[in-house]
């Protein structure tokens, strides 16, 4: 993973015209794919590198995004929430329509780095063997540029593959409203 975030950011480093840092913040509501459970409210934060080609852009960046559920009904103790804490790692292309207007898209390779499981006993468990350490998805998003060096965007985040959580196939799926800054 360390090799794949070295050459995303330094791909992003040839040239120089029309290139730029940001940082970007926003509210987060995942859930699992195919299981019966309620989104569960979050946040994400990071930074991105954005390569203007003129009519595309190239959009490398690294975030903290919280994923997970609420409300699992399995028995007891039931399962109140689940959050997982993500490294995220989106290269995204966008296709500029207008000067202000954008959509984009692209692979995002994620690290599982924390977690915490909230039992309706008031007990916990933070391990994060029961489910898998990696995750693979897909980003699609509108964007829109704002002025002052402001942006916003929504994007979805559809996971390509089972993240596993205790055996059972299921995906995270995250929508995401954000607010970004362009340095």
């Amino acid at each position: 993973m360390k090799k794949l975030l070295v050459i995303v950011f330094a791909l992003g480093f040839f040239g120089t015209a029309q290139a730029q840092f940001g940082a970007r913040a926003g509210f987060s509501s995942a859930n699992f794919s195919d299981f019966d459970t309620d989104p569960l409210a979050g946040f994400h934060i990071g930074a991105y590198y954005k390569k203007d080609l003129g009519f595309i852009s190239v959009e490398p960046g690294i975030q903290y995004s919280q994923k997970g559920f609420k409300n699992l009904m399995n028995g007891s103790p039931s399962t109140e929430k689940e959050l997982l804490g993500y490294v995220d790692v989106p290269v995204l292309v966008r296709v500029n329509f207008l000067p202000f207007l954008n959509v984009f898209a692209g692979p995002q390779g994620s690290v599982l780095v924390s977690r915490k499981r909230e039992f309706s006993d008031g007990s916990t468990e933070s391990t994060t063997e029961p489910i898998k350490g990696y995750d693979i998805a897909g980003v699609v998003g509108v964007g829109a540029n704002l002025p002052l060096g402001l942006n916003a965007q929504v994007s979805y985040d559809i996971g390509f593959q089972s993240a596993n959580y205790y055996n059972q196939d299921v995906k995270n799926n995250v929508l995401k409203i954000s607010l970004g800054y362009d340095f």
